[in-house]
């Protein structure tokens, strides 16, 4: 299968696809789901200007394709040199994306500077089709209405965006709707987010694993129709699984392989390195680490990118290179990172993994 010239690269051992920086745990929303239990205020030790340009100018010396840095939080926009990072980033040529929060300080302005400036695409939240379903989880009255504006905003400057949603048991019912506007609005790509029991999201209530393939089958079947939003998902990697078993992993969009530190990369506000935004372990930290080294060398990204060691049904599934499962939920359930991923109701059946040719 490696040898094939149109087979995936499926281990991204030597650089990352996309580094995600929380630049600031500073937020004025309140969500339910919050993986950093943001705070209204800057933490003191959040990484300073010049800190966050040196580990830019790290970034970079990945080299090409270089990595695609999202500047999310908290808020970014919280952070006063949120252009000046932005602005340093392009000039190294990374591509970079900004996953604001739907507050007052994302105005139309501001939004139309971020396209003149190059960044590729913004991230906006829908977590209910409707203002009372939304505004329940973010904890801020009017943010469903603000994220119709920004989605809007950012339609006419022609700056892409992408519409995260948590899949919970309270937001089940309610996916079909939140797809219809996402679709109304314009977005590039609709990434739902399974949801990891981490941070505020452990008041949540996790949907079944019959549920999760009754969804992903759902996706794969909105995937065939082609067009906008391309449909993606974040902690459930097993959506490849289906594609692969459906015989459509033709469609554009769906990242074979990359998962918690396999492609993956998150920086926290203080400058640890972490293999997902999820995943609580830390491989070293930024004013002290080569971040290169780190990914590239560190145990715990390695054993992350060998699927093949992973206990339970992900270590023994057919489909683990594509997938390999959600690594912190499987730590979020377990205690273990390298166990199996609790979500996923696929029985394996020890056989080869089919090529993707053979797939498709």
């Amino acid at each position: 299968m490696h040898g094939h010239p149109n087979a995936p690269r499926l281990t991204f051992d030597r650089a990352p696809r996309r580094v995600y920086w929380e630049v600031t745990r500073a937020c004025d929303l309140a969500c339910r789901h919050c993986r950093a239990e943001a705070v209204p205020r800057r933490h003191p030790r959040e990484l300073a200007t010049v800190e966050g340009l040196h580990l830019l100018e790290s970034l970079s010396a990945f080299g090409d394709p270089k990595p695609h840095v999202i500047l999310t939080g908290g808020d970014p926009f919280k952070r006063p040199d949120l252009r000046v990072l932005i602005a340093a980033a392009s000039g190294l040529g990374l591509p970079v994306s900004v996953a604001p929060s739907a507050t007052p300080l994302l105005d139309a302005r501001e939004i139309r500077h971020l396209k003149a400036t190059g960044v590729a695409a913004i991230s906006l939240s829908l977590d209910g089709s409707t203002p009372d379903r939304h505004d329940a989880f973010r904890g801020v009255a009017g943010t469903f209405e603000r994220t119709l504006v920004a989605a809007r905003v950012a339609r006419d400057a022609d700056l892409p965006f992408q519409i995260n949603t948590l899949v919970a048991e309270e937001t089940l019912d309610d996916l079909p709707a939140i797809y219809l506007l996402a679709t109304e609005l314009g977005a590039a790509r609709w990434s739902l987010f399974f949801l990891v029991s981490v941070g505020r999201g452990t008041v949540l209530e996790q949907i079944t694993p019959g549920a999760a393939e009754d969804v992903m089958q759902w996706l794969a079947e909105l995937a065939r129709r082609g067009g906008r939003p391309v449909v993606t998902t974040t902690e459930a990697p097993h959506f490849r699984r289906v594609m692969l078993q459906r015989r459509q992993f033709a469609t554009h969009g769906h990242a074979a392989g990359i998962r918690d530190g396999n492609g993956i990369m998150f920086i926290s506000h203080t400058g640890d390195v972490h293999p997902s935004g999820f995943l609580p372990f830390s491989a070293g930290n930024v004013r002290t680490d080569d971040v290169v080294s780190i990914y590239r060398d560190a145990p715990l990204f390695r054993r992350l990118r060998r699927p093949e060691s992973f206990t339970g049904r992900c270590g023994r599934c057919e489909f683990h290179s594509y997938c390999g499962g959600s690594r912190a939920r499987a730590y979020a359930a377990s205690g273990d990172p390298f166990s199996e991923d609790p979500l996923c109701a696929y029985q394996p059946r020890r056989a080869a993994a089919p090529s993707l040719q053979e797939a498709i």
